[in-house]
């Protein structure tokens, strides 16, 4: 199957890039590759919102900029912030043309404030603004014709000058793996759009989906194409302890917006402690206090109270978060949230330029698995999706124009090769893939968490090296399957993050080694 554009993966940032060109241009043809239902993924999961200048009165382009600054440690690229605050207010109206539904007040966009900010600009749909979102898109893309979803697709490898022997360092499409039908068939493309999310599995409690294993971070590395700032990795303060099914529910940033307050074990106030905007500080200084306090006591969490918000302000702002926190028997109205750190989002990435073009030709990435810059050493709530929308517009743009341009001579992508396996002798064993993918997850959480040290980062080396051979051994003489091509993606980023960690020696933002204070 060969198409002009192949887009690997459906949250805000595939689906609205492949709204984009397919509108712009109706005659070319899209693939939208989806690794489970359409409307499954990170973005479903965003509870806060989309940040963006509304208020011209209160708030600024500059006041914007400067936040994101100061929350990334100055390590970010000041250009990219720039046009990113300046077209976000374009973006979102794309999005309210496009059926998305907002919260208003007065007849203007409600605007609410997160951690961080010094300004209220995060529009929002109650607490599910992720999930309306992906719904409103999924149900905009599956009406354009000349758009083919596949869905239950998994990325393999991309296919690239390796592969159709030629020097063009370009890529041509990518292999995928069908869960249903457990055959990895090619996807031959002028230009691919990685749109693949984070890698949150590989820690053991993440506020990310089972879906979250790094494929396109996976993907990329074996290609060869450069990525930076992989350490980087922020863990939201606030997840739900214990897990309710298994998965971790975020207690969303906005409730400290809005006045609750963080408590350790002896009921006591801790955030004055560690900086001065207390539990609205930015996200990886509220995240290190909480997991400080946890090191001082004998919980594994602290506390959230949030006894003084209103029933009526919950049923307003957060009424999700609410019903389920009655469900599994918490009543936030009388009695405190137990909440602990977890991973939720990865800063770094396959670096890309402004256009979201990476260093492989015809590469594309947009969204958590693109560095872009915006970011730095931590980013600031809720820049997320704005950096998608944006970014998704740019990406676009740049692939309609690059469609006009000559391709490679010789190149036939018709006759790419198909994967080529070897005769494998047995079937992956389940048991003994999910074992290794539990041990990875330890190693990464017990080691390669909020807090580090040398001595452990070189532990988490050896275990994660002995963890490869494993996984290498089961790769050479078993069929690849999703789960078996998940965890050859979760070892490969797990490696470079360390190997990136081992390298950095001043604490900035989300990265904190104890040996370099």
């Amino acid at each position: 199957m060969v198409y002009d554009i192949l887009v690997i993966g459906t949250g805000i940032s595939g689906l609205t890039f492949a709204i984009k060109v397919s509108e712009q241009n109706p005659n070319i043809n899209v693939a939208l590759i989806s690794k489970g239902e359409l409307d499954e993924g990170n973005t479903r999961y965003a509870q806060g919102g989309i940040a963006v200048v509304k208020d011209f009165v209160r708030d600024s382009f500059e006041k914007h900029i400067e936040d994101t600054l100061e929350a990334g440690g100055f390590q970010n690229k000041k250009k990219v912030i720039e046009f990113v605050v300046r077209e976000g207010g374009q973006r979102i109206d794309e999005l309210l043309q496009w059926g998305i539904q907002f919260d208003t007040q007065n007849g203007q966009l409600h605007l609410t404030k997160e951690a961080g900010h010094s300004a209220n600009r995060i529009i929002h749909h109650k607490d599910i603004t992720g999930y309306e979102i992906q719904q409103a898109l999924v149900k905009k893309v599956q009406k354009i014709p000349n758009v083919t979803c596949l869905k239950n697709h998994t990325l393999v490898d991309l296919i690239t000058d390796h592969h159709v022997q030629s020097n063009y360092n370009r890529c041509y499409g990518a292999y995928v793996i069908s869960k249903e039908q457990k055959q990895i068939i090619t996807l031959g493309a002028k230009l691919t759009v990685l749109s693949t999310g984070g890698a949150g599995q590989l820690y053991r409690h993440t506020t990310n989906p089972p879906e979250s294993t790094g494929d396109g971070l996976g993907a990329a590395y074996r290609a060869k194409v450069y990525m930076e700032n992989l350490p980087f990795v922020q863990f939201h303060p606030t997840g739900l302890f214990p897990k309710v099914e298994g998965r971790t529910f975020l207690i969303s940033e906005v409730l400290r917006g809005i006045g609750a307050k963080l408590l350790n074990e002896k009921g006591i106030e801790f955030m004055s402690q560690y900086h001065r905007d207390k539990e609205l500080a930015p996200r990886d200084v509220v995240a290190r206090g909480i997991a400080s306090e946890i090191q001082k006591g004998t919980h594994d969490y602290v506390y959230l109270d949030a006894q003084n918000i209103s029933f009526k302000k919950w049923l307003k702002r957060l009424p999700n978060i609410y019903q389920k926190l009655i469900s599994i028997g918490i009543n936030p109205l009388k009695e405190y949230i137990p909440v602990v750190p977890v991973a939720h989002y990865f800063c770094g990435g396959i670096v890309v330029d402004e256009h979201a073009e990476s260093e492989l030709k015809g590469l594309y990435a947009v969204g958590e698995c693109s560095s872009t810059g915006l970011h730095g050493a931590n980013r600031l709530a809720s820049n997320s999706l704005l950096e998608s929308i944006v970014f998704s517009h740019r990406a676009a743009m740049h692939c309609l124009a690059s469609l006009n341009e000559p391709l490679p001579p010789n190149i036939i992508y018709e006759k790419i090769p198909k994967w080529k396996g070897k005769e494998y002798q047995e079937f992956n064993n389940p048991e003994i893939t999910q074992s290794l993918r539990l041990k990875l997850q330890d190693t990464m959480t017990n080691h390669v968490s909020i807090f580090k040290t040398n001595r452990i980062l070189d532990i988490a080396e050896k275990e994660m090296n002995h963890i490869y051979t494993e996984v290498l051994k089961i790769y050479n003489r078993n069929k690849l399957d999703v789960e078996l091509c998940e965890l050859r993606n979760m070892v490969s980023i797990a490696h470079l993050i360390i190997q990136q960690a081992k390298k950095i020696n001043t604490n900035q933002g989300v990265f904190y080694n104890i040996d370099n204070e």
